[in-house]
């Protein structure tokens, strides 16, 4: 029973695959007729716009290929036809998406090289040079034949060494101008240690100048002879003469007295002799003693 019934199972899935295989193959031409139908619509849609663009007529020309590239992704020639329109214009950016978008949904080897070599042609554009002689290169890889690819593959060569050359060269001039830099640096540097190392030495010997000098001022030790001997001098001078500002005022020197005749020294010994006339010179001395004199201030 158990086999019979494994036996039914294997012959309905087997006429159930049979019958479908109608339908999946009506179901894929299906498709192909769709995309046969997209692609002949952005072909016309390429028309229109090449027809726009000769009469320079470039956003209505824009506007199609736009169309044109999102109805289908088989058509490469409308990528590559609205590249060709943005390349003249120099938008140069937009050109090389579009070149690469045509390179990407190109059938044969020569769409893929024509859409490699105008993305080169963008690279010499932009300076790019080493990116241009990869897109040549890619480009004769498909079409080793054209010649054009060719030369422009040696032209971007040629550009690139000279590049490399230009850059070689700012670099040993700015290596150069770095070691100049850095040579003034250190001779300045060098200036600037001797200056100091100078003013060091100047200090220094002005520093040994000041210490002979207070050393004389402290010791005088190294005074000359005749300074010491006339400091001596004064100074033992000084000494034995006290200033007569502080003499006590009875040692100072007393006013000379008017000079007297003969006849009043006479009368003078004869009045000395009296006690009255002691007394009177008593009294007269006292008058002379306790006399201020005035000294003059010597400026």
């Amino acid at each position: 029973m158990n086999m019979m019934m494994h036996k039914m199972i294997r012959l309905f899935i087997v006429v159930l695959f049979l019958t479908g295989l109608p339908t999946m193959a009506q179901e894929d031409q299906d498709i192909q007729k769709e995309v046969q139908k997209a692609l002949r619509a952005s072909t016309n849609l390429t028309y229109e716009a090449n027809k726009e663009l000769t009469a320079n007529d470039f956003t209505g020309a824009e506007a199609d290929y736009r169309r044109a590239i999102s109805k289908s992704k088989k058509n490469a020639a409308a990528p590559f036809n609205l590249g060709n329109a943005y390349y003249n214009r120099e938008s140069f950016g937009e050109a090389f998406g579009r070149y690469k978008e045509a390179g990407e949904a190109a059938p044969t080897k020569d769409g893929k090289h024509k859409s490699f070599h105008n993305m080169g042609n963008v690279f010499m554009k932009n300076k790019e040079y080493q990116k241009a002689v990869e897109a040549y290169k890619e480009a004769l890889r498909n079409n080793p034949t054209d010649d054009e690819t060719r030369y422009n593959l040696a032209l971007a060569k040629k550009m690139l060494e000279k590049e490399q050359d230009e850059q070689k060269n700012d670099q040993n001039q700015d290596d150069k101008d770095k070691h100049d830099q850095q040579d003034q640096k250190d001779k300045n540097q060098d200036q600037n240690n001797e200056g100091e190392n100078n003013e060091d030495d100047k200090g220094e010997q002005d520093k040994d100048e000041n210490k002979d000098q207070g050393d004389d001022g402290e010791n005088g030790q190294n005074k000359p002879e005749e300074n010491q001997k006339g400091d001596g001098d004064k100074k033992k001078e000084q000494e034995q003469k006290p200033n007569e500002g502080d003499q006590p005022e009875e040692k100072q020197q007393q006013p000379r007295p008017n000079q007297l005749s003969q006849q009043q020294i006479q009368n003078l010994l004869e009045a000395m002799q009296n006690e009255e006339k002691k007394v009177q010179e008593k009294m007269e001395a006292r008058k002379v003693k306790g006399k201020k004199i005035k000294n003059e201030k010597d400026w």
